[in-house]
């Protein structure tokens, strides 16, 4: 082959950059035009558009580009045969391509001929090759035809004839839609698929279950999966999640001491269901958690904290138990005698020692007893500094019991001081803000609240955020604290369990102070102290006031409070179920709603099923 000479190479270079340069201002015309032409569309005016578009809809090169802001001009004139020509006359040019043929039947809607869209985009599921699918549903998804998003995916499933094709897709298009029903079935049959999905079934479900028929019906769904696939342990733990979701503890725990005994798994699912019990205050779930535990794990890692956590939650039954039992007290402290006696006196149960220390001061009164306890706990060596932060703020409280707030608040700040920044940093900061309340010095109380409305702690800003209103709305509209500086006393002498004393001075308020803004506060008060005390009557009597009150900020906490009473301690069945029933229609958005919903299923009858 003979090489081309120098001289002819440059002569082929300078002819190609000639019609380089002869291309370019064309092409910046062409740019220039469809520029103003999209700003024509963007204005609204469509006849200037479509002179400009009409024109470049034939250069090749440009009509990916113009085609769908041409048909939009198009449609926005109604101008609906043009706009047929269009598609029809693209789908010639470019055959096979599923998203023009979509683009014929969006024209057969905007003409409003209906009849002729369905029929169009039925046939053109219909004819879906597989590999045209995936593209099909996005069009249709990017029109918002949702029905034939999901037809397109379903068609896409017989194709395959795998029962599980676009099973993600599916889902991520009902949880949009809040296909509920639909939802459920497409996430429990992934799960069936592939269990390692249960994180993302879970995170798809969470937003479905806002309401107690969704719930309803995947409780329902996957009871019969359970008990269908009984060694397909993905379903036995969402149906334990669902049961967390709903607040049924006591569910829950059935259903994981069940999975527990089938798979002999160490007990560590059960452990988990105790402690969210104990948290959520449904003590008798707990206790029942961690006697499994001692009796089916005896020689388990779990067994020693299994003991000390079941009377935990046995303390925590017997002190929100009114009136208290001091019998169980007494019992209580000889359950952690004999778990010191079993165990020891060390490092790892300080814990044990605050606890005895908390039920001498404040149900039997032995605060010296309570304090030789506390002064252990806290010299024990090699303690866990979080415990020993725990036992010096038990002892603050028990000086305070005692009548020495200087001892308290020097406790609290030593822990305030040792642990910034931490949820027990946080809890010392909240004691002394309110021992600063009891004392009437709201300023400095406040300081404090200010701070701890933004601690980690949900319940520790919480709790925060509900002192700082009582002060703020009690106290800034009159320039007079004397009512405020009297109900926080009375307070303090509920905290120092002198529920008497502190219920004839509530009445003296009433007196002193009618119509005050703290009245719902008081009576709220009254019926809390009636009810420690046991006279549930007249604690229903006070919380009727409170319900009563007009657009009262405790209405929900009353109303709640008298279902519970009518619930737990007056037996009135009936009756309790009635006020869940009114306070679930009035109070959606109280945090007690979960609660009250699963007291009131309960009531209702609504049993739990165990696989």
């Amino acid at each position: 082959m003979m090489p081309v000479p120098v001289k002819t190479c440059y002569t082929y270079l300078l002819l190609t950059l000639a019609l380089l340069l002869l291309a370019i201002p064309g092409a910046m015309a062409q740019n220039q035009e469809l520029a103003l032409a999209r700003e024509y569309l963007s204005k609204g005016e469509y006849q200037k558009a479509e002179a400009i578009y009409s024109k470049l809809i034939d250069d090749q090169r440009l009509f990916s580009v113009v085609y769908p802001d041409y048909l939009k001009t198009l449609l926005a004139q109604n101008n609906h045969k043009d706009a047929e020509k269009l598609v029809k006359r693209t789908i010639k040019r470019y055959p096979g391509q599923v998203s023009y043929n979509i683009d014929l039947g969006i024209v057969y809607q905007a003409a409003g001929d209906k009849a002729a869209a369905e029929k169009h985009f039925d046939k053109l599921i219909a004819q879906l090759k597989p590999e045209e699918v995936i593209v099909a549903a996005s069009v249709f998804v990017q029109h918002e035809l949702f029905d034939y998003a999901e037809k397109a995916y379903l068609r896409g499933r017989e194709l395959s004839k795998n029962p599980y094709e676009h099973n993600r897709s599916l889902i991520a298009l009902y949880t949009f839609r809040q296909k509920h029903e639909n939802l459920i079935g497409e996430a429990l049959n992934l799960l069936q698929e592939n269990e390692s999905e249960l994180i993302y079934v879970q995170n798809m479900l969470q937003n479905s279950m806002q309401d107690e028929k969704t719930m309803d019906l995947l409780e329902k769904e996957l009871i019969t999966r359970v008990q269908q696939n009984p060694d397909l342990l993905a379903y036995n733990e969402l149906l334990i999640w669902l049961y967390i979701q709903r607040r049924d503890f006591y569910s829950a725990l059935l259903q994981a001491r069940s999975v527990d005994k089938r798979t002999r798994s160490g007990g560590t699912r059960v452990m988990e269901l105790g402690a969210i019990s104990a948290r959520n205050q449904d003590y008798q779930g707990a206790i029942e958690a961690y006697e499994y535990i001692i009796k089916e794990y005896p020689d388990g890692p779990y067994y020693l904290i299994a003991r000390q956590r079941l009377i935990h939650a046995r303390e925590e039954q017997v002190e929100n138990t009114f009136p208290v039992d001091l019998d169980k007290i007494r019992t209580l402290i000889t359950d952690y005698e004999a778990l010191l006696a079993e165990v020891g006196r060390n490092d790892q149960t300080v814990e044990v020692l605050q606890h005895m220390a908390n039920l001498y001061a404040f149900h039997l009164d032995d605060k010296d007893k309570a304090i030789a306890l506390l002064q252990e706990a806290i010299a024990m060596p090699r303690a866990k500094s979080d415990f020993v932060a725990e036992s010096k703020l038990t002892l603050g409280d028990i000086y305070l019991l005692k009548g020495e707030p200087w001892e308290s608040t020097l406790l609290y700040s030593q822990v305030e001081k040792s642990h910034k920044e931490t949820p027990i940093g946080h809890e010392a900061k909240l004691r002394n803000a309110r021992l600063n309340y009891y004392k009437g010095d709201f300023e400095l109380a406040q300081a404090h609240l200010d701070i701890l409305k933004l601690a980690t702690s949900r319940e520790i800003a919480n709790d925060a955020m509900d002192l700082s209103l009582l002060i703020t709305d009690n106290t800034g509209l009159d320039t007079s604290t004397v009512a405020m500086e009297e109900y926080a006393a009375i307070e303090l002498l509920i905290f120092q369990n002198k529920l008497d004393e502190a219920q004839n001075r509530l009445d003296d308020m009433l007196q002193k102070f009618p119509g005050h803004s703290l009245t719902d506060e008081i009576y709220f008060r009254k019926a809390s102290i009636y009810e420690r005390t046991g006279a549930f009557d007249k604690a229903i009597a006070s919380l009727q006031k409170v319900v009563s009150a007009p657009a009262d900020i405790l209405s929900d906490d009353a109303l709640y409070k008298m279902a519970y009473i009518y619930e737990e301690n007056l037996k009135d069945t009936q009756k309790a179920q009635e006020l869940y029933n009114e306070f679930l229609v009035k109070h959606q958005g109280s945090i007690y709603v979960a609660e009250a919903r699963k007291r009131f299923r309960n009531l209702r009858g609504d049993a739990p099923v165990v696989n």
